[in-house]
């Protein structure tokens, strides 16, 4: 769009918002209110079209509703207005017969967009259309703002995301999407806590960042002048309530925020679910993990198996596990275990093609070639196991291998949809892994964590053998619903002010 073009629009646009403003007055002159304080709604557009459905056309009912919605359509000078609520649509018939004809001229000052009452009568109309035969009506809510023109819609992706009110009023899909995304997690409070999970809650504000890797948002506080940080996970306090023994299966949906990038699985703030239960692993957790998303998708969805752009996805228990070093041997031929440096690893990582960083270590260079080789081809739904243990500062040494520990990722769709540990419980080698985790720190590692002294305390007290479990919520929405992008599951992405 050319500057002129944004120039003649906005202009016309403030032309129609004085309009719209003198009507307003109009309406104060007559002793109208144009936002009144309350309206009796009795009925829905979705009800009366459901329960009318089998109604003939040209029938006429005595059968009288209330309803109300925002204006989408007017014609024929008002005698037709298309009026959609939060459940869909249905026609008003404004006639001089049924209307008092002084009440019908206000009609003029109603513009698409405003919201509005009606009280009438059902009727089916000679063309099928379910209407109410109007008799009286309530200007609600003067709209000072046109609505995007009809047969384009709002079609802009980025004023899509800075104005989601209008989007959801253009777009009936979009509120579709979040109203999916409340029933997801609904279903997931409802399959953890009729398992007898205790949810909880823990603080968004730390003294300390910790519980994954991960850039802070920093703050600071005033009373106590002492620096703060944003959670980036909840992990070190939902654990300190496994020592505290407050339930031996707990849970938290949890908003979190990271200081990093955006892209379309990424939001700087975004919502997870993490979750713990005693005396079990990581075993326990791919069970749980997998029964859990299956029992969404068929309360949600009505079915396990989910379309995604050109893919069928079949996310029917169980799922296919795989180890990490397996995976990537499977598709490149190298085994990453015969590797006893770093140099090797290295060398073999560059051989396929692999861009690594600096001084980077043997575990996080299998994690690279994984990321390159492995991750963006998975479609159907898979346990990666058993992580190295230089990238899994919070998790359990393998039991039969000192290199890896019990940690594995649910993918999917070529994303990481969970993240799960048999949990890390003795405080000596947690404080041993916060150590090099400081040391990474040290040498430029802005997401490597600190020491976190007063959860190590907590762990010299004692914490049972647990399994812990971690899932991203915005991904599970944009996996059920089939969304491109997180910014479509997140009402109110972050944007870059203009």
């Amino acid at each position: 769009m050319q500057e002129s073009d944004i120039k003649v629009q906005t202009s016309s646009i403030d032309v129609i918002r004085q309009g719209r403003i003198q009507k307003a007055n109009d309406l104060r002159e007559k002793g109208i209110n144009p936002y009144p304080y309350k309206y009796e709604k009795t009925a829905s557009a979705e009800e009366l079209q459901r329960k009318y459905k089998d109604l003939p056309a040209q029938e006429e009912t005595q059968d009288r509703y209330s309803v109300a919605g925002r204006v989408m359509a007017i014609r024929n000078s008002g005698m037709f207005i298309d009026l959609m609520d939060d459940t869909g649509k249905i026609q008003i018939f404004s006639h001089k017969q049924n209307i008092d004809s002084e009440k019908l001229k206000l009609l003029k000052l109603v513009d698409i967009g405003d919201i509005m009452g009606f009280t009438g009568d059902i009727r089916r109309t000679p063309r099928g259309e379910l209407s109410i035969k109007a008799i009286d009506f309530e200007i609600l809510t003067k709209s000072l703002k046109p609505l995007p023109e009809k047969f384009h819609g709002l079609t802009d992706v980025e004023t899509r995301y800075r104005q989601r009110y209008v989007d959801m009023i253009m777009n009936p899909e979009v509120k579709e999407t979040f109203r999916k995304r409340g029933l997801i997690i609904q279903k997931i409070r409802e399959y953890l806590t009729s398992r007898g999970f205790l949810e909880v809650e823990t603080p968004m504000l730390h003294s300390q960042a910790g519980g994954a890797n991960a850039r802070p948002f920093e703050t600071h506080h005033n009373a106590l002048d002492i620096p703060m940080y944003m959670r980036i996970a909840p992990e070190l306090h939902l654990k300190r309530l496994m020592v505290g023994g407050l339930s031996e299966k707990i849970f938290e949906i949890n908003r979190c925020f990271r200081n990093e990038g955006i892209d379309s699985l990424h939001n700087p703030e975004f919502t997870t679910i993490e979750l713990y239960q005693a005396y079990a692993d990581y075993n326990d957790m791919m069970e749980l993990t997998e029964n859990m998303v299956a029992f969404v998708a068929k309360e949600v969805l009505g079915t396990t198996k989910i379309k995604y752009g050109e893919n069928e996805i079949d996310l029917t228990p169980p799922w296919d596990r795989k180890t990490m070093i397996g995976s990537i041997q499977e598709a490149t031929g190298v085994d990453f275990n015969e590797f006893t440096t770093s140099k090797e690893a290295e060398q073999a990582a560059q051989k396929l093609g692999v861009e690594l960083d600096e001084n980077m270590n043997w575990g996080k260079i299998v994690e690279a070639v994984f990321e390159d080789k492995v991750e963006p081809y998975i479609i159907q739904p898979v346990h990666i196991m058993d992580y190295p243990r230089e990238i899994s500062p919070l998790a359990k040494v393998h039991r039969n291998n000192p290199r890896l520990t019990e940690r594995f990722e649910s993918k999917v769709n070529g994303w990481e949809l969970a993240n799960a540990f048999s949990e890390l419980t003795d405080p000596i080698d947690q404080r041993e892994r916060f150590e090099a985790q400081a040391l990474q720190k040290a040498q430029g590692d802005e997401e490597a964590c600190d020491i976190d002294e007063d959860f190590i305390n907590a762990l010299e007290f004692g914490m049972p053998p647990t399994g812990g479990m971690g899932m991203g919520i915005d991904r599970l929405v944009m996996l059920l619903t089939a969304s491109a992008t997180i910014r479509d599951v997140i009402a109110f992405p972050t944007m870059k002010n203009k």
